[in-house]
């Protein structure tokens, strides 16, 4: 690897065991095991390598959410059941790839600093709505209409964001995949009975 891809990967390490608010140059620097002033020259701030870091990291991410929903639909049982099976892949996932887990949600919150990268998190999000809606809908995510992808998609990806920030802050209280199945059930009784759900 070239510098540039050092400190990329330097500057990753220190995002997953330090967070972006306690990671220094000297940090980044000890990691990669390239000079500070190849900060830079490579890319301009501190901020701007960070910041290019998570970008990486959120497209891992992204890379291992897609290949979670991908089984989605992929064996004979009903939809409740399929639905069902996705979340408890996906809440697995935040255990397992938890780093980058933490990533996109440090992503989100450097955002309102960065012009840059809060385009780059725009764009990611609609691109994740309307996937998110053609996986539900088992459909090709051309075929999708704007309805459903600020509908369906953006419930959906509303839902995994607020699951993904209760796992991060206190898993045992977490809500699990039949729990998630059970509680839009119980919102869909709410909404349909007007409130009287629960209530006598």
């Amino acid at each position: 690897m070239g510098n540039r891809e050092d400190l990329l990967a330097g500057a990753r390490r220190c995002l997953e065991e330090k967070g972006w608010g306690r990671t220094t140059v000297r940090d980044i620097s000890a990691a990669s095991g390239v000079s500070m002033a190849a900060i830079g020259y490579h890319f301009g701030s501190r901020e701007a390598l960070l910041n290019a870091a998570l970008i990486e990291a959120v497209d891992e991410w992204g890379t291992q959410v897609g290949r979670t929903l991908a089984a989605f639909g992929a064996d004979g049982s009903g939809p409740a059941e399929r639905y069902e099976a996705m979340w408890a892949a996906i809440t697995a996932s935040f255990t397992t790839h938890r780093t980058l887990w933490l990533a996109t949600i440090e992503a989100l919150v450097q955002a309102e600093h960065s012009d840059d990268l809060r385009r780059y998190l725009a764009g990611g999000q609609a691109l994740g709505r309307r996937g998110l809606a053609a996986t539900l809908l088992g459909t090709p995510e051309d075929d999708v209409d704007d309805r459903s992808v600020h509908t369906l998609g953006a419930v959906q990806m509303a839902l995994l964001t607020g699951v993904v920030t209760q796992w991060l802050t206190d898993p045992g209280q977490a809500p699990d995949a039949a729990e998630i199945v059970a509680g839009l059930r119980a919102l869909t009784d709410v909404i349909d009975d007007g409130g009287r759900a629960g209530t006598t």
